[in-house]
């Protein structure tokens, strides 16, 4: 039986992506060989139907299909979170308990679109939670660039106080070192319990939020096992070199996390890997040019030239 998710979770959670055919049908074959590369990079587990995932554009039916497969391929071998963040919470409470069925460890929720004070965010988390039920546990998913809707320490603390289920905080406020740093500081001072932390943005502060107290990364640059590498060495103290590891990967993570255009890139670096057999976003989706790949290529050799001069 597969551990739930708790608040010792740790490591790297991939956020996977949706692999797509050029029709821009669901491709599962390329499903299939997408969770065996991930294992094979080592992340501790996996998050399907992730913002980055393009959860969004799957009508219901579909991603119900597609958490039910990757589940099924995945097999118990690492813990798997899904998305299910929907403007319906009867939506959102069905596809939850389908993937705890599932065999899910547990589901991340992000707050409905544009909730302006932190009294509202909780009054619709307690929403949520009433629909789920006490033993689901959630992932808050902290990502106002996108929802709109801005947390503070104070309003987070307080859900955690109020409801026992939360038990992970998905970080990826911009600037958020701070916050991060707050999260931890008043869980401690004011007796709070202390939720697993996961950072996203593609992996752009790593570093630094490992060094302010997070426990790993939840995000799905297409090098899964730097981001693996990387909180390895922070949690054996070798911290300066996670940091040379991780520099030598940053022209790419950067380039990666362009808005609007960073999918096209992770895609195309997945299909050039051999994880997925097509780049394809599903429209409207990003597509990259001729120079955009001239780019890829060199920031690539950089890349494996920096790798050799590691001794990697």
């Amino acid at each position: 039986m597969v551990e739930r998710l708790n608040e010792e979770t740790k490591g790297v959670f991939i956020i996977a992506a949706t692999p797509f055919a050029v029709d821009g049908s669901v491709d599962m074959a390329s499903a299939d060989s997408l969770v065996e590369f991930y294992i094979d990079k080592g992340v501790s587990g996996m998050t399907v139907l992730g913002m980055m995932g393009e959860a969004p554009k799957l009508a219901a039916d579909e991603a119900d299909t597609f958490m039910s497969h990757m589940l099924r391929r995945v097999d118990g071998r690492v813990p798997v979170i899904v998305g299910v963040s929907d403007p319906g919470i009867g939506n959102l409470a069905r596809l939850a308990k389908s993937s705890m069925d599932a065999s899910a460890a547990g589901v991340m929720v992000a707050p409905a679109l544009d909730l302006n004070t932190g009294k509202q965010i909780h009054n619709y988390f307690a929403q949520v939670f009433d629909a789920l039920g006490p033993d689901i546990p959630v992932c808050y998913q902290d990502y106002p660039q996108s929802t709109g809707a801005h947390i503070s320490v104070k309003a987070f603390n307080r859900l955690v106080a109020d409801f026992p289920q939360l038990v992970m905080f998905k970080h990826e406020d911009c600037p958020g070192l701070a916050k991060l740093s707050q999260i931890r500081e008043t869980a401690e001072s004011e007796g709070l319990r202390r939720v697993s932390i996961l950072v996203g943005n593609g992996g752009l502060y790593l570093p630094q939020e490992l060094g302010r107290g997070a426990d790993g990364a939840m995000t799905g640059f297409a090098y899964p096992e730097m981001l693996v590498e990387v909180v390895a060495m922070f949690e054996a103290g070798e911290v300066e070199t996670a940091e040379d590891l991780y520099d030598a990967y940053l022209p790419l993570v950067r380039y990666e996390q362009q808005p609007g255009y960073g999918l096209a890139v992770r895609k195309e670096v997945l299909y050039r890997r051999g994880a997925i057999s097509s780049a394809a976003t599903r429209a409207p989706g990003p597509a990259l040019s001729a120079a955009d790949r001239g780019e890829l290529d060199h920031l690539i050799s950089r890349l494996e030239k920096k790798l050799r001069d590691l001794g990697r």
